[in-house]
C-alpha cells in the first residue's frame, strides 16, 4: 500500500490522548506539537477532578519538565498561546466510564471532533494493587473503546500494551492476539477484588497496609493462577483480550514496546522522568545497595528507547487510519535486530560507575565489582550463606545483648527484603530465552523509508542504536541526572 507522508496524515488531525502526564504520552505529546505544528487538536485526559487541577497537572507534571525545553525555545513566551490553540485539558479518569468527564458539552464536543484516540494509560508496577492494575489497565481499556466508538469520525484506536503480555518465555513470540485458551471474565476478576476488599473491610485490626499488601498479593495470585509472571503484564493482556471483543468496527492497532529506556536522541538524548525494570538494577547497582543479582548473562536484554517507541506509535497511526475495520499488532523492540546481551549491558554499568561513581551522603565513592549469580539455586544458595544465616545469627546475639543491635538487624533485613523484592519481579525478564518477532513493525519501517526526510524524524529501526555509545553516554547519564534532582 503506497502511503502519504506522516506530517500530511497529521496535518489538521484530533488526537484524543489518555494517560496525557504519564512518560510515553508526554513524548508522544512534545513531538507532534514540535515537528507538526498544524494539528487541528490534541484532547488530553488528565486525572483531575475539575478543568483547573487539571491544568495544574499538566503545567507542572508535562509543560515544566525538561522534555519541553526544545518547545520552550522555539516559541518563546508564545509558548502558552500555541498551547492554549492547539491543546484541550479533559479532566477525567480512564477508570469510568465515558473517560470520567463530566463536563457534557465537552463530551459531545468530543464525540463529533476526535479521529484518532491514544490510549497510552496504565499502571506498569508490577506489584500494584490487583484492584487498581484492573481498574486502569483492564477497565480502562474498555471504557476508551466504548467511548471511541462514540466518536462519529473514528478513523483509529491506538492501544499501548507491552511485548510481555504473552504468556512463553522462550522461543519467537509471534505479534499475534493474546489468547487464554478459556473465557476469563473480568467482570468475574472484579468481583474477586470487591470480595477480597469486604472481607479485609470486615477485619477491625486490618490497616490501610495490610490491606494494600493484601491486594497486591491477589494481584500476584490471580495473575499466576492463569499463567503470567506480574499483576501488571496479566491486566496488560485482559486490556487487549477485552479490546478485541469490544472495538466493534473502529480500525485497532495493539502497539507492544519491550523494555523502555531513556530517549535516544529526541528531543534530546537521555530524557527520563522515572526509574523501572533494569534501570533500578542500574540505579541499585551505582548507589551501591545492589551488589550481586541472579543473570544469565548470555540472555537478550530486549530494550527500545522512548521515542523511538513514540515515533512508532506515530507510524502506526500513518499506515493504519483510513483502513477499514481491522487489528494490527506490532512488537517495537530490538531483541531480533539489535540484541543486546546483558552481559554487555552489566560491563557497562560497571565502566560507567568506575570512572564516574556516586557519592554517598558521607561524600565517599561508591564503586564495587558486580557478582552475577547464573541461577536462581546459585542466588538463593549465596544470599542465605552470605546475608540470610548471620542475620539470624546476629538476631540471637542481639536478644542476648538486650537489643544493643535492633537498629542494624532492622537495616540489614531491609536491604535483604529489598534485593528479595526486585529479583523476584525480574527474574522473568533476566532469564528469558524470548525473541520477540517485529515482521509488522519491518514492514511498518520499510514504509516510513520511503520518504527519507520523514525517515529521519520518525526513525524506529533499533540497528542504527550503538549500544554501548548509548549506555555510556546517554541512558546511564540521564538517570543519574534524574535520580540527582
Amino acid at each position: 500500500m503506497e502511503l502519504g507522508p506522516i506530517l500530511d496524515v497529521l496535518d489538521k488531525k484530533t488526537i484524543l490522548v489518555t494517560g496525557a502526564t504519564g512518560f510515553l504520552a508526554k513524548i508522544f505529546v512534545e513531538k507532534i506539537l514540535r515537528v507538526q505544528p498544524n494539528v487541528k487538536k490534541l484532547y488530553l485526559l488528565v486525572r483531575a477532578t475539575d478543568a483547573k487541577s487539571a491544568l495544574q497537572r499538566f503545567n507542572t507534571e508535562v509543560v515544566a519538565t525538561d522534555l519541553f525545553k526544545v518547545l520552550k525555545e522555539k516559541y518563546h513566551t508564545n509558548l502558552p498561546n500555541f498551547l492554549s490553540e492547539k491543546v484541550i485539558l479533559v479532566p477525567g479518569d480512564i477508570t469510568c466510564e465515558n473517560l470520567g468527564v463530566k463536563d457534557s458539552s465537552l463530551k459531545e464536543q468530543m464525540w463529533r471532533d476526535v479521529e484518532v484516540v491514544v490510549n497510552a494509560a496504565a499502571s506498569t508496577n508490577f506489584n500494584e494493587r490487583y484492584d487498581v492494575a484492573l481498574a486502569i489497565n483492564t477497565f480502562g481499556a474498555k471504557f476508551v473503546s466504548d467511548f471511541g466508538k462514540k466518536c462519529i469520525n473514528i478513523k483509529l484506536l491506538l492501544h499501548v500494551s507491552t511485548a510481555y503480555v504473552s504468556r512463553e518465555n522462550s522461543g519467537v513470540i509471534l505479534e499475534t492476539p493474546c489468547h487464554l485458551g478459556e473465557i476469563l471474565d473480568i467482570n468475574y476478576e472484579k468481583k474477586v477484588t470487591e470480595d477480597k476488599l469486604k472481607v479485609l473491610g470486615s477485619d477491625h485490626n486490618a490497616t490501610e497496609e495490610s490491606i494494600k499488601l493484601a491486594m497486591k498479593d491477589l494481584g500476584m495470585q490471580r495473575a499466576n493462577h492463569y499463567g503470567w509472571s506480574n499483576t501488571y503484564v496479566f491486566t496488560k493482556a485482559l486490556g487487549e483480550m477485552t479490546l478485541q471483543h469490544s472495538k466493534g468496527d473502529t480500525p485497532l492497532v495493539i502497539l507492544r514496546p519491550t523494555i523502555i529506556t531513556s530517549t535516544y536522541k529526541e528531543p534530546f538524548p537521555g530524557w527520563v522522568d522515572n526509574i523501572k525494570t533494569i534501570d533500578s538494577v542500574i540505579v541499585g547497582y551505582g548507589k551501591g545497595w545492589l551488589k550481586f543479582f541472579p543473570m544469565d548473562p548470555e540472555s537478550i536484554c530486549d530494550v527500545i528507547p522512548a521515542d523511538m517507541v513514540v515515533n512508532a506509535m506515530i507510524a502506526t497511526i500513518m499506515a493504519n487510519v483510513d483502513r477499514a475495520s481491522s487489528e494490527t499488532i506490532y512488537h517495537v523492540g530490538s531483541s531480533v535486530s539489535n540484541p543486546l546481551k546483558y552481559t554487555s549491558f552489566l560491563k557497562w554499568a560497571y565502566q560507567y560507575f568506575s570512572q564516574h561513581p556516586w557519592t554517598n551522603k558521607d561524600q565517599q565513592h561508591i564503586v564495587s565489582e558486580f557478582i552475577v549469580l547464573k541461577s536462581m539455586s546459585s542466588f538463593y544458595s549465596y544470599i542465605t550463606l552470605r546475608y540470610l544465616l548471620p542475620l539470624q545469627i546476629f538476631k540471637l546475639v542481639n536478644v542476648i545483648l538486650c537489643q544493643a543491635f535492633n537498629g542494624t538487624c532492622k537495616n540489614i533485613e531491609r536491604k535483604v527484603n529489598r534485593v528479595l523484592r526486585t529479583v523476584k519481579f525480574y527474574q522473568p525478564y533476566v532469564f528469558s530465552t524470548s525473541l520477540y518477532d517485529d515482521i509488522n513493525t519491518e514492514r511498518l519501517r520499510n514504509e516510513v523509508r520511503v520518504c527519507k526526510h520523514e525517515n529521519d524524524i520518525f526513525y524506529f529501526d533499533p540497528r542504527i542504536i550503538d549500544w554501548e555509545d548509548y549506555f555510556l553516554h546517554t541512558h546511564i547519564p540521564g538517570l543519574v541526572r534524574y535520580e540527582c534532582k
